[in-house]
């Protein structure tokens, strides 16, 4: 007999959660702060959490919002950008010594200095994909609470850092147009966009695709612009839903972290993402200095951050998508193919029960 209770409980405490993360955009819409959209829901989302509130993640309907952006960024791939391919190849290259090094840093960080067993230690210092980590690092024996705590501290703190750094040191304006308004797109095009999420999302779930809800859809959008079917973003409004979404999913990562956690888990990871932006730092100046990038895109690819919320900055500052999109990829790729050989290593190394 299903729960009634419960699901009318989630129900209450999904609209609580809007309610919230609405309240947080309008009052960051009515200050003139950046980006409303994202960084509204996420701090009252997260205020709401730190104070005890019941919130609840909107479960599908968060992870169809990222497929907005998936979109966004397959109808950014040309045949233009297939030609910058080959002068991307140099930066490319860094990313792979960029995730030994955080390896090597991060691993004996979280072991030695924060006490966390292997499989803890090593998937909370590999920059994956939030869920992905979880999901691996529990099916390796490590502390699933933990996990989402450092990577949900890890995209908070990068998300409310980079715009900072970005306006403040690289002098970029993050008010750059995200996107026609519905009215001005082609409904046809419209129409395509959101064949290209829905095929993209499910047909990724379906054959294992690691962060399907993007990658499909960026596939699929990919194709079609290649094409010639597709020729603009997702409309403004949809852009703007999906950062609603995605900010307030950060916050939402929070509810019911206790004291304890915060002095041990959450302090571990603050302390290891201001290791993580120093690394980041200095491989964004080798791009610059040897003339493989220009600052932005060199700074947001290289930026420890979630695919989802670079994708996002990328987009309001005007930057090359197709730069910064590419080396999260690669760097998504050698951390999710990493995973499953880690995983097996550390089971081999942990002593049996």
């Amino acid at each position: 007999m299903p729960n009634t209770a419960g699901f009318l409980s989630r129900h209450r405490w999904r609209a609580f959660t809007f309610a919230a993360a609405g309240l947080g955009t309008y009052l960051f819409s009515a200050l003139g702060l950046p980006l409303p959209f994202l960084f509204g829901p996420m701090a009252a989302c997260l205020l709401s959490a730190l104070l005890g509130a019941p919130l609840a993640e909107f479960g599908q309907v968060s992870v169809g919002a990222r497929t907005v952006l998936g979109v966004a960024v397959g109808a950014s791939i040309t045949p233009a950008l297939f030609a910058q391919l080959p002068t991307m190849a140099g930066s490319i290259a860094l990313v792979p010594l960029f995730i030994v090094l955080i390896a090597l840093i991060g691993v004996p960080f979280f072991r030695h200095v924060w006490k966390f067993d292997p499989a803890t230690a090593y998937y909370a210092a590999m920059p994956g994909g939030l869920q992905d980590m979880v999901i691996f690092g529990t099916e390796a024996g490590g502390n699933p609470r933990a996990l989402s705590l450092i990577h949900a501290t890890r995209v908070l703190i990068i998300v409310t850092v980079a715009p900072v750094l970005l306006t403040q040191f690289y002098g970029v304006s993050l008010a750059n147009p995200i996107g026609a308004p519905a009215a001005e797109i082609p409904l046809h095009e419209i129409g395509l966009m959101a064949l290209a999420a829905l095929v993209g999302w499910k047909l990724g779930e379906r054959v294992g695709l690691f962060g399907a809800a993007i990658l499909g859809p960026l596939i699929v959008a990919a194709a079609m612009s290649l094409a010639g079917l597709i020729h603009m973003r997702p409309p403004r409004e949809a852009i703007l839903a999906a950062q609603f979404l995605i900010g307030a999913g950060i916050g939402v990562q929070f509810v019911g972290v206790t004291l304890g956690e915060l002095r041990r888990v959450v302090m571990a990871g603050v302390a290891f993402v201001s290791l993580l932006a120093l690394l980041a730092a200095g491989f964004s100046q080798v791009v610059m200095g040897l003339g493989l990038g220009n600052p932005v895109e060199a700074f947001l690819a290289f930026a420890p951050g979630g695919q989802a919320e670079m994708t996002v900055l990328a987009i309001v500052t005007g930057a090359d998508l197709g730069f910064v999109v590419t080396h999260h990829l690669v760097r998504l790729i050698i951390v999710i193919t990493g995973a499953p050989l880690a995983a097996a290593l550390l089971s081999r190394a942990r002593p049996p029960d």
